[in-house]
């Protein structure tokens, strides 16, 4: 796809077809977010790649709005260690805002459905994936193909009118 059809294609995906995706696929979604920009580039981020189901399964039990990942064909976790200092914090999370973004963007190029998920339960998610206890399980992207029907542009999304959301140099 074109880059402005792929914005406007991508949409929150939350129910998946039986299709596996593709490894090579899968390493595009996860150098996009790997290639995202970073704050004075800290980088401190790490994705684990989650493609087997049970770990799905149990995924899809760390928030109350995770249940797609249950029946995802891959999740990506995106997990950042405690910062060193406060305001480290809101950075770091700022980048990982833009590493999902490039992610469901790759994703969405190939045909690939995504939907975001938070985390509330560390613990279960620190005993999932086996991260360190000083490392926080941030977000949760599931991918697989859409299964109700293709991404392709949308002519006219659920959106607030454009004219109310944008400003132009004042409120």
């Amino acid at each position: 796809m074109e880059t402005w059809d792929t914005i406007r294609a991508r949409r929150n995906v939350r129910a998946y077809d039986d299709r596996p995706i593709a490894p090579e696929h899968l390493d595009r979604i996860l150098e996009a977010g790997w290639r995202s920009p970073s704050a004075s580039n800290r980088q401190k981020w790490d994705f684990v790649l989650v493609t087997e189901p049970g770990q799905l399964q149990e995924l899809s039990t760390v928030w109350v709005g995770a249940g797609h990942l249950a029946t995802a064909k891959a999740a990506i976790v995106l997990v950042l260690p405690e910062p060193e200092a406060e305001r480290y914090r809101t950075m770091d999370q700022y980048d990982l805002g833009q590493a999902t973004m490039a992610m469901m963007l790759a994703a969405a190029d190939l045909g690939i459905g995504s939907g975001h998920a938070a985390i509330e339960d560390q613990e279960v998610c620190r005993r999932i994936l086996g991260t360190p206890a000083d490392h926080i399980c941030v977000y949760m992207i599931a991918f697989g193909y859409p299964a109700d029907r293709p991404l392709r542009p949308i002519a006219k999304p659920d959106r607030r009118p454009f004219d109310e959301v944008v400003h132009r140099n004042h409120w």
